[in-house]
């Protein structure tokens, strides 16, 4: 979404640093519509850079080192790479990525088959390069399945007269179940935010990911919640080319847990949208369980 806040003092002098052919007066804000959302498009001699400030310390640190994966296992023209990065200032300079964002854009179903299998492929060989979890990766992971659970609790709470008896028992699952199962599931170094607008898609370049902010280590079926909510439950056709892409089919297992972490965030719609008086939210969360008890 583009909006009209300017460059910081601090942020242009670092630009002019690492960019002296920029031309900061013409930068566009194209922030996403959160208020933690903070990237300028800076036009240069050649091309374009992406300037971007963390909204915090830990999202500096996860965006960098996901960039500096990103380079490692992706090809050039797959992800932007890390121009430069200022830690005190939070701010993170990278390349221009061809293409379009995938979410919103007009596409054959041709297309978004192949989109969907590029994505899958992507993605499978970012998983596979994945360096073991530590310990504490393993533990870190653990209290975030622990803190879902937690929160589908509390949003249960918030909710149970919204929903009918099949989703209470469904959420129900999720507050009671969900860390004992996460425990056998597959790990790896994930991209964290795997969903369409992080898709850039260009008919002759192909396809690419972009935004690394949410890198970490976790479960793996996390990344496949957003489009099991949202683009796969009305379209399996667009699953079965993402996971033809991928390599493999999901185990029972994960098709359990990937059920319930989705649940998760229909509940979360629901409750965040019903404390918000937000009829979007509402509606969102509604549409996420409706589709899985129906499923």
């Amino acid at each position: 979404m583009t909006q009209h806040t300017p460059i910081p003092p601090d942020l242009r002098r670092w630009i002019a640093e690492n960019l002296p052919d920029r031309a900061t007066d013409t930068a566009e804000d194209v922030s996403w519509d959160r208020r933690d959302s903070r990237v300028w498009r800076v036009p240069t001699a050649e091309s374009e850079a992406f300037v971007k400030l963390s909204p915090s310390p830990e999202d500096y640190e996860r965006e960098v080192a996901g960039y500096a994966y990103a380079a490692r296992v992706l090809a050039p023209q797959e992800a932007p790479r890390l121009l430069a990065a200022h830690p005190g200032l939070r701010a993170i300079m990278t390349s221009l990525q061809p293409g379009s964002v995938v979410r919103g854009l007009s596409l054959s179903r041709e297309e978004e088959l192949r989109v969907h299998e590029r994505a899958g492929n992507l993605l499978r060989r970012w998983h596979d390069a994945s360096a073991p979890a530590s310990q504490r990766d393993r533990d870190s992971t653990r209290a975030s399945m622990d803190g879902r659970a937690s929160e589908a609790a509390a949003c249960l709470e918030a909710t149970a007269g919204y929903l009918d008896d099949e989703q209470r028992s469904l959420v129900e699952c999720v507050a009671h179940g969900l860390p004992q199962l996460a425990e056998h599931l597959p790990v790896a170094y994930l991209h964290g935010d795997y969903s369409t607008r992080n898709w850039l898609w260009d008919p002759l370049l192909g396809y690419g990911v972009i935004d690394f902010e949410m890198s970490a280590h976790g479960v793996v079926i996390e990344e496949f919640v957003w489009l099991r909510g949202a683009v796969w439950a009305p379209r399996p056709d667009l699953r079965t080319a993402f996971f033809t892409g991928y390599g493999r089919t999901l185990s029972d297992t994960e098709e359990r847990a990937l059920c319930l972490l989705t649940a998760r965030l229909g509940v979360s719609y629901l409750a965040t949208g019903l404390s918000r008086r937000n009829p979007v939210l509402i509606e969102r969360g509604h549409l996420v369980l409706d589709r899985l008890t129906r499923g």
